[in-house]
């Protein structure tokens, strides 16, 4: 396969039908990382195509689940056989470290094993009970069909395997788009699954922009269920072009999430030291890409001052640069888009009086930060309100806002202010309280003193604006498959409905 053989399409790596090709660019210094295939239109549909066949004439669907699980336990052991591999690439093409990428990997490999653990464990059917014994009534559960499937930049790898495990596991057929930005990755996991033994035409991957790529998937009428994760904007896009033709769609649209701390989580010196650590945690690893990121502090005022002044001292200590070199913390944003993005949100947050705390601007470069990277220093903004843009929209970076609370009430009414619904989190000594708040707060997932993991097992999603759909857990398998009632009368009769 050459380096602009990208697109997969039933069985076969090729270049775009346009011939367009496109670079990929290191954000720790702009250089060209990859040149991959720029599809269209025609590459989409003729991979829908495959994918369409291969679920309506080839043999996965029909597979045995004990084989269909089988097939995702070696994809997981391929995957830890090209962990440092995989963890290398996916390092170089977003900008996080390269312990991070080893950690999405392995997120990964346990996400395959799940799904193939819970559909191997699932019985074949719910028998209903009909009231009479000459009726056989089960309820089972079949594939949805083609799955399209539009993945974004800052988790590339990890948010493909959510979507791949599960339909793979359900006994669809699938086109995948990755970010155009961060590729690489999902083209090397797709090979995976071909190596692993999944039949021609199973898995189809298409490497492209959103327009005309992810806009042609979305609107296909041979595409039965279109999964993105992504933008607010992008995502609404995606369910406009979804419904002439009413496939299912599943949406996890991103977050504004609230850390809501209590004075008492900070009562003891462990215990400070645990909260603002883990508020760092929470809003700056992957430079704050992350759509679950705790970007809103919400700080019980009388440790306020306390709390963010120890917080932004440090948050001035992390160390930046490029993700592969030993000792860096944080690495660059993902795009001189997104870098521009962070400017300009920050530039709005003092405009609109916030306080800078810390960061608020590019470092200077040095042996390891380059002059062309894609830079920012972790941002601290206090004295924030919700009228903020900051506050209000996604910023998808380096900044974290801290807004302050004096009761429970006013707590809950801050964390919940938002038209995002993702995650969350509550940081209390009080047992009691902190699942009080947690039941109160309209979000996903909470965290209780925590921040940041999750569990393949474990449903993922949002309320509000954060989308439509689960991932992870039963409910993610049940996002791939259709519901289907089999009632059999074993004494078959006439009715005598009608007289004649």
């Amino acid at each position: 396969m050459t380096a602009v053989e990208t697109i997969h399409v039933d069985g076969t790596w090729q270049a775009a039908a346009s011939g367009a090709q496109r670079e990929v660019l290191d954000p720790a210094d702009a250089k060209t990382l990859a040149v991959v295939a720029e599809g269209g239109v025609e590459d989409t549909d003729a991979a829908v195509a495959a994918a369409r066949r291969a679920f309506d004439q080839g043999p996965w669907p029909g597979t045995p689940v004990a084989e269909r699980a089988a097939l995702l336990r070696r994809v997981a052991e391929l995957l830890q056989r090209d962990r440092e591999t995989i963890a290398l690439i996916e390092s170089r093409d977003t900008g996080k470290t390269l312990e991070e990428g080893r950690v999405d990997v392995d997120d990964v490999t346990n996400a395959f094993r799940y799904f193939a653990d819970l559909a191997a464990g699932e019985s074949a059917g719910r028998v209903i009970d009909a009231g009479t014994p000459d009726v056989h009534s089960v309820v089972v559960h079949e594939p949805v069909g083609v799955c399209a499937m539009i993945t974004p930049w800052n988790y590339p790898l990890l948010q493909a395997s959510w979507k791949i495990a599960p339909a793979l596991a359900a006994g669809n057929t699938f086109v995948i788009k990755p970010s155009e930005v961060t590729p690489l990755s999902t083209v090397h996991l797709v090979r995976l699954l071909a190596e692993a033994g999944l039949p021609a035409g199973v898995a189809n991957l298409v490497t492209g922009t959103g327009d005309p790529v992810g806009a042609r998937l979305s609107e296909h009428p041979d595409v039965d269920l279109v999964s993105f994760t992504g933008g607010l904007i992008s995502g609404t896009k995606v369910a406009q072009a979804a419904a002439p033709t009413v496939k299912k769609v599943a949406l996890e649209l991103g977050g504004k999430n609230p850390n809501v701390v209590f004075a008492d989580a900070c009562a003891t010196a462990e215990g400070f030291d645990t909260a603002v650590d883990q508020a760092l945690n929470a809003a700056f690893i992957h430079s704050g890409q992350v759509c679950s990121a705790g970007a809103r502090l919400i700080i019980e005022e009388s440790v306020r001052e306390r709390f963010v002044a120890e917080l932004a001292r440090r948050a001035e200590k992390i160390k930046l640069g490029r993700g592969t070199e030993d000792g860096v913390e944080c690495g660059p944003l993902v795009s001189a888009q997104q870098l521009d993005k962070t400017e300009a949100y920050v530039a709005s947050a003092l405009e609109e009086g916030a306080l800078l705390r810390c960061g608020g601007k590019q470092p200077e470069p040095n042996e390891v930060r380059p002059a062309t990277g894609y830079f920012y220093l972790p941002t601290v903004l206090d004295q924030c309100h919700r009228e903020m843009r900051v506050v209000r929209e996604e910023t998808f970076g380096p900044i974290l806002t801290v807004e302050s609370f004096q009761t429970e009430d006013e707590a809950v009414t801050l964390a919940n202010d938002t038209e995002y619904g993702l995650a969350g989190a509550v940081w209390s000594a009080d047992t009691a309280r902190a699942r009080r708040v947690a039941a109160r707060l309209r979000h996903g997932t909470v965290w209780i003193n925590d921040y940041h993991p999750y569990l393949p097992q474990a449903e993922w999603g949002g309320f509000g604006k954060s989308g439509v759909g689960r991932e992870l857990g039963p409910a993610g398998l049940d996002e791939y498959r259709e519901t289907k009632h089999v009632y059999e009368n074993l004494r078959p009769s006439p009715v005598r409905w009608f007289a004649g």
